[in-house]
C-alpha cells in the first residue's frame, strides 16, 4: 500500500503538470480526492489491514492527501494568474492610438449675445440684478404706471396664472423690485425669459428674452441716455454705429422713444435689410415715469432716471444675419455648431 501512495503521488505530480483550466483542475481533484477518488478507495481498503498497521497507514493516506491539496492550490493559483495576465493582454488599449475626437458643446447664440451685452453694461458701471419669471400683477403692471383696466395692457398678450399672479411680460418687475428695496443712486440690468401670448413665427415666439436697463439718481438727463446707448451701440456692433430717436409712448417712461441704429450691413448706406433707410429698429427706452419712481417710493423731485428695454432674440439675429427666431429654440445642430 506504500508503494502505491507513491505511485498515486506520482501520477498526481505528472497529470498537474498537463492542467491547463480550472475545470481540469477540479476535474483532477475529484479523480484523486472525490468519494471516488484514488486516496478514498485506499481508506476503505484499510480494514483489510492488521489492527497495528492501520493508525501508521492512516496517517500516510492523510499526509498524501494533504500534498495533492497543496499541489491543486499551488497550480490552482498559477492557472489564476496565467489567466489574469490573458485577459490583461487581449483587454490592453494602445493609448497611442489615435481616436475621433468627441463632439464638444458651444454657448448658444443667445447666451454669446447676453454674454456681450452684461461686459458691455458691467463695464459701465451697471449690475446684473434677476428676478422671478412668475410674478405678481403689482409688480409687472401696477407699480409701472399700468394700473387694473389699462388700455395698454391689452397690448400685453398676457398669461395669467390666476387673476394677480402672471408670467411676467417683460424684466421690468425687477426693477420695480429694485426700487422698492433700495434707494439711489441705482444703476441695473435686468436679463431674462419673458412671455406674451404670440403665435410662433420668424419674429414672434410665446418666450423670449429682454435685456432692461434702469438708471436713477439725480440729475440724470436724456442725454446720458443717449450717450449710454451710444455707448451700446458701438461695444457690440463696432465703430461708425451710431443712434437715432424718434418719439414714442410707454406707461412707465415720459418722454418715451424708439430707438434706431445704423445698419450694420451697409453702415448707413442703404440695402434690403433696412430696406433702404440706413436705420434699424432695435429697442425702446425713455426716462422714467416721475408716477413710477413715486409709486416705488423714491421721490421724483429730487431723483430722476432713465430705462431701456432690448430684445435679445433681436439683437442676436441683427448681429448673426438670421432671419428666424425659431432656430434659436429648436437646438437644430445644424445650426448651433455654426457658432462654435
Amino acid at each position: 500500500m506504500q508503494e502505491t501512495i507513491r505511485e498515486i503521488l506520482k501520477e498526481a505530480r505528472a497529470a498537474l503538470e498537463g492542467v491547463k483550466s480550472a475545470a481540469d483542475l477540479e476535474a483532477l481533484r475529484v479523480h484523486f480526492q472525490g468519494k471516488k477518488g484514488r486516496l478514498t478507495a485506499l481508506l476503505r481498503g484499510m480494514g483489510e489491514l492488521a489492527a497495528e498497521e492501520r493508525p501508521a497507514m492512516g496517517a500516510l493516506i492523510n499526509s498524501a492527501r494533504e500534498t495533492i491539496s497543496e499541489m491543486i492550490e499551488l497550480r490552482g493559483i498559477a492557472l489564476r494568474k496565467a489567466e489574469r495576465v490573458l485577459r490583461l493582454e487581449a483587454e490592453a488599449v494602445d493609448v497611442t492610438e489615435p481616436r475621433p475626437v468627441p463632439s464638444v458643446g458651444a454657448l448658444h447664440p443667445l447666451s454669446m449675445v447676453l454674454n456681450d451685452l452684461v461686459d458691455i453694461f458691467v463695464g459701465l458701471g451697471y449690475e446684473v440684478v434677476e428676478g422671478p419669471e412668475v410674478e405678481l400683477d403689482t409688480y409687472n403692471f401696477e407699480l409701472l404706471n399700468l394700473p387694473k383696466n389699462h388700455p395698454a395692457r391689452d397690448a400685453q398678450d398676457t398669461f395669467y396664472i390666476e387673476d394677480n399672479i402672471v408670467l411676467r411680460t417683460h424684466t421690468s418687475p425687477v426693477q420695480a423690485r429694485t426700487m422698492l428695496a433700495r434707494k439711489p443712486p441705482i444703476r441695473i440690468i435686468c436679463p431674462g425669459r419673458v412671455f406674451r401670448a404670440d403665435e410662433a413665427d420668424a419674429t414672434h415666439s410665446p418666450n423670449f428674452h429682454q435685456i432692461e436697463g434702469l438708471l436713477v439718481d439725480r440729475n440724470i438727463t436724456m442725454a446720458d441716455l443717449k450717450g449710454t446707448l451710444d455707448a451700446f451701440a458701438r461695444g457690440l456692433y463696432g465703430e461708425g454705429i451710431t443712434t437715432r430717436f424718434r418719439p414714442s409712448f410707454f406707461p412707465f417712461t415720459e418722454p418715451s422713444a424708439e430707438v434706431d441704429l445704423t445698419c450694420m450691413a451697409c453702415r448707413g448706406a442703404g440695402c434690403r435689410i433696412c430696406k433702404g433707410t440706413g436705420w434699424i429698429e432695435v429697442l425702446g427706452c425713455g426716462m422714467v415715469n416721475p408716477k413710477v419712481l413715486d409709486l416705488c417710493g423714491i421721490d421724483s423731485s429730487e431723483y430722476t432716471g432713465f430705462a431701456f428695454g432690448i430684445g435679445l432674440e433681436r439683437i442676436a439675429m441683427m448681429k448673426y444675419g438670421i432671419n428666424d427666431m425659431r432656430f434659436f429654440y429648436e437646438g437644430d445642430l445644424r445650426f448651433l455648431t455654426q457658432f462654435r
